[in-house]
């Protein structure tokens, strides 16, 4: 098939590029060419957040799928139905499943639980997109939706509040202390982004996908104690210090993780993946958390790489700041 990926070349569209050149498919990349293009890969560098030139670029060019990773605004939706409109058989959009109503009521989480995130704008605009794009939706404007979780790859080590790099692992080897919000009990769900690869691969050129919605996760829960555990063996600590704080109190000290903890993560992330699972036979997440972050966590490690486990100055006196705040209320 003939396939446009919009991005590419993230943290969950990386390996996802990867998968489908295995498989053989005629892939092109359009992104502004700030990480390299893999080899296979056509690249077409262009502005995804320009409208003419995201236009231009792909003037008179058609595609068996197009999966777009760089929509976040019905705005881009709009822009990619009158781009795109009658010239693919299938469109892709990558959403999110914190769009799911907040605080939720029922567990597991299915695609039939209603959508309505009312702390976080980003996920209020990933429900604007797809509420668009179901308006759209047509024989000129085929739509599937897929909303991933918690999805990270060899390069990120996934932190609740922010980041993705190395600073919360520095603290946990230096001894220091890291913030787990409320009492770390709270169930999540983490998901290799190799394992999403998968899923969202077998849903390309599947007719029976349109119109359709689909979070795809992996079936393991851990609590977040568990979670740095994890993290902490991984890395070989012989200790680890977490701080535990409540939500309520992070958010006062940080009105940004608002959204980050009230509206996903200090809620328990827990996913019914049978939609997947039925429409695409033999599907399952094949790595579990404790293998996917001794990848990241070796990716990070690895010698004469020193930039990889270079410290972010401002996340670290942000948990310093908190942490130092809670002591002393």
């Amino acid at each position: 098939m003939d396939i446009l990926i919009i991005g590419g070349t993230g943290n969950i569209s990386s390996e996802a590029t990867e998968l489908l050149i295995s498989q053989n498919h005629n892939l092109t990349l359009l992104n502004t060419g700030r990480h390299p293009t893999p080899r296979g890969c056509r690249h077409i560098k262009a502005d995804r957040f320009n409208p003419q030139e995201f236009e231009n670029a792909l003037k008179d060019l058609s595609f068996d799928a197009v999966l777009d990773f760089m929509a976040f605004t019905p705005d881009n939706c709009r822009n990619a139905y009158k781009t795109l409109r009658g010239r693919t058989a299938q469109y892709i959009f990558i959403s999110s499943a914190t769009v799911y109503a907040k605080p939720h009521t029922k567990l597991p989480i299915t695609e039939e639980t209603p959508r309505g995130n009312p702390f976080w704008p980003y996920a209020q605009d990933k429900t604007a997109c797809e509420e668009y794009l179901e308006s759209v939706m047509g024989d000129g404007f085929p739509v599937t939706i897929v909303r991933p979780s918690h999805t990270f790859g060899r390069t990120w080590i996934p932190s609740p509040i922010n980041g993705s790099g190395f600073t919360v692992a520095a603290r946990i080897l230096a001894g220091k202390g890291f913030i787990i919000h409320d009492k770390g009990e709270s169930l999540w769900t983490l998901t290799a982004s190799s394992d999403f690869a998968k899923g969202l691969a077998g849903l390309v050129g599947n007719k029976a996908a349109v119109g359709e919605a689909f979070h795809i996760t992996s079936d393991e829960a851990l609590s977040w104690n568990d979670i740095y555990k994890e993290l902490g063996a991984a890395l070989g600590a012989e200790k680890i210090n977490p701080v535990h704080i409540p939500t309520s109190f992070i958010v006062k000290r940080y009105p940004d993780a608002l959204g980050k903890l009230l509206g996903d993560k200090a809620e328990n992330g827990v996913f019914d993946n049978s939609k997947i699972k039925r429409f695409v036979p033999g599907f399952k997440c094949e790595k579990n958390f404790a293998t996917a972050i001794r990848e990241s966590v070796a990716w990070f490690m690895e010698k004469d790489k020193p930039e990889r486990r270079e410290i972010d100055l401002d996340e670290d006196g942000l948990i310093e700041a908190i942490i130092g705040a809670w002591g002393k209320s």
